[in-house]
């Protein structure tokens, strides 16, 4: 039988192709939360902020009749006129004008609300996506999958950074886009009225400064995106070398006494500072487009300053339009102008952006490939039986490499079995066949119905938090009375410990090889599962420890089930029968002696996920 192939592939193969599709992206990963529980909320969360958003652009155009009102007050040299518009109100041509104070007061208002309900609407949305894609990169195991399968890196930054970064630009790049189209109806209209027509070659443009305004916005918005494409690319490249940087240090820190121990400093600067030349490298091409557009953008944003009074200044000097006039057709220029260039001011913010998308949807799409991926390899099934059973088993690498072919085996309640078999011959990734994470094959394993199992690797998983968290997980501490806990620790010979229980500490780190061997002895006793299966459990202890462990585990667990990889004698005697993984088939050894597989030396060399 040919195992099932994992559908993987790296979440950049498909970058040029999502280049191209962008706001579709965005919107299916947006999409969900505007349709959840939480919609209300949010719409309600979205539309006050676009409100207070087009409050402000009402301020503006009353401000920039304001402006024209003020500058005549100070060409007439009206005093009366310039304090009632300071501080109180005005009767005008374009009728009451309220005063800077009144103006300045609602403007302040306004804008510290739009900006605290933004952010508030900000940490919800964040909060929404993150707790679903934890839930998505947790469920089924997806999480060891993604790792198993490779091509997606980073996912801690994905989950941590990425959504940080989406629904941030998101929100802001999108309220800015709908105020800079609001603004550009708004002030087109005043922008027609006060540029009147103009003559060119015989020919009347009537509102000329409207089009002169956009023929400078588009103009520069197609030099800007000539300019700042590259950076699109350039950004997601960026993120990844950040994250990879990030990561080897955590790895430095996490491995720092093999580290030390090999006196490996010299090659471990070196790979970091190879990952770091990848990150300055890629900084440096950053540096240089970011020069080059920001070339454009300083000259085209500084010449947007006067460009409005020049075009606009004829009309003054010929003494058709008075000084505040001027300034209002200046400003409502620049109101239009920025309008129509908001491509070229947020070019930069927009290249992050898309980057980002890129990266969501590359891990989206590998979580949907995990849940797929799930359907792979043996399937877990209830049995109708009280035992463990494999049935037509067949294990192969992700290569292809086969290490077990139509394996068959049962195991009865409270057995305890053995298996041994020569290094890489499959003994772990058998394990992980039972536990339903290895997708490379084919066949189906039976467990009991409400069967509680419990795997114990070689090297034991200890989650951060107090001790007596590392010690009950993955069950909650307060479902253990503090005298099972104690006893447990002192039974395994970690009663010096006991003080600790409740100090929080990186207790992977913290604690020797063996000593996380018995957290790990200790958490079997306490939890007392139905079918224990122990990987090289114990390996890091004494064989002296190891077999008063086992002796324990035996006397305290007679109810259940326990199926061991190991590698020493001693071992041996605690177990009721021997399996031999060897050459793609399981077979029994009677009496369970190791000394019967004399090709059974060192680790199982399994493949792990990345």
């Amino acid at each position: 039988m040919t195992p099932t192939a994992v559908a993987g592939g790296d979440d950049t193969d498909d970058a040029n192709h999502r280049s191209r599709r962008p706001l579709r992206d965005a919107w299916r990963l947006a999409a969900p939360y505007w349709r959840s529980e939480e919609r209300g909320r949010a719409w309600l969360l979205l539309l006050s902020v676009i409100g207070l958003n087009l409050g402000l652009v009402a301020l503006n155009v009353l401000l920039s009749y304001w402006n024209r009102e003020f500058f005549n007050a100070l060409q007439a040299r009206d005093a009366d006129a310039f304090w009632q518009l300071m501080v109180t109100w005005r009767q005008t041509e374009s009728g009451p004008m309220p005063g800077f104070i009144s103006i300045a007061a609602v403007w302040i208002l306004v804008a510290v609300y739009q900006l605290y309900l933004r952010q508030a609407l900000q940490i919800r949305w964040r909060a929404w996506v993150t707790q679903r894609q934890l839930a998505a990169w947790l469920a089924g195991r997806a999480y060891y999958r993604v790792a198993l399968a490779g091509g997606t890196d980073n996912p801690d930054q994905r989950i941590a950074d990425d959504i940080r970064l989406f629904v941030d630009d998101t929100l802001t790049l999108g309220l800015g886009l709908m105020r800079s189209v609001v603004t550009l109806f708004s002030f087109v209209i005043v922008l027609w009225s006060l540029s009147g027509p103009l003559e060119v070659w015989g020919v009347s443009i009537p509102g000329y400064m409207v089009w002169v305004a956009l023929a400078y916005a588009v103009l520069g918005t197609w030099i800007a995106h000539a300019i700042g494409r590259r950076l699109v690319g350039l950004n997601f490249a960026q993120q990844r070398a950040e994250a990879d940087f990030r990561f080897s240090l955590m790895r430095l820190r996490e491995n720092a006494e093999g580290v030390a121990l090999h006196g490996g400093e010299v090659e471990e600067r070196a790979s970091l500072l190879a990952r770091f030349g990848v990150l300055m490298g890629n900084w440096w091409q950053i540096m240089v487009a970011t020069k080059q557009l920001t070339f454009f953008t300083s000259g085209y944003n500084q010449a947007a300053v006067v460009f409005p009074f020049i075009v606009a200044s004829p009309g003054f000097f010929a003494g058709r339009t008075q000084l505040g006039e001027l300034t209002q057709t200046a400003g409502a220029f620049s109101e239009v102008q920025q309008a129509l260039s908001w491509v070229v001011d947020n070019y930069r913010g927009l290249t992050e952006w898309r980057a980002t998308v890129e990266r969501l949807t590359g891990f989206a799409d590998a979580l949907e490939r995990a849940r797929w991926n799930a359907t792979l390899g043996a399937q877990v099934a209830r049995g109708a039986g009280p035992g463990l059973a494999l049935r037509d088993v067949t294990l192969a690498l992700p290569d292809g490499r086969l290490l077990l072919e139509h394996g068959t085996l049962d195991v009865a309640p409270a057995e305890r079995l053995l298996i041994t078999g020569a290094s890489g011959s499959g003994k772990s990734t058998l394990f992980r066949c039972i536990a339903g994470i290895w997708p490379y094959g084919s066949g189906v394993v039976e467990l009991p119905a409400g069967a509680r199992p419990l795997f114990l690797p070689q090297r034991p998983y200890l989650p951060l938090g107090t001790l007596r968290h590392a010690i009950c997980y993955p069950g909650a501490a307060a479902d253990y009375p503090d005298t099972e806990v104690r006893a447990v620790l002192d039974d395994v010979g970690l009663g010096a410990l006991a003080p600790r229980l409740d100090d929080i500490d990186a207790w992977g780190q913290r604690l020797s090889g063996g000593e996380q061997q018995r957290v790990a002895v200790a958490r079997a006793l306490l939890l007392r599962p139905d079918w224990l299966f122990l990987d090289e459990a114990t390996a890091s202890l004494d064989p002296a420890s190891e077999a008063r462990l086992y002796a324990l585990l035996v006397e305290r667990l007679s109810g259940t089930a326990i199926i061991s990889i190991a590698h020493r004698e001693a071992v041996a005697r605690f177990h009721t029968r021997h399996l031999v993984l060897r050459e793609k088939a399981l077979e029994h050894v009677t009496p369970p002696l190791l000394s019967r597989t004399s090709t059974d030396q060192g680790g199982d060399g399994d493949p792990q996920p990345a």
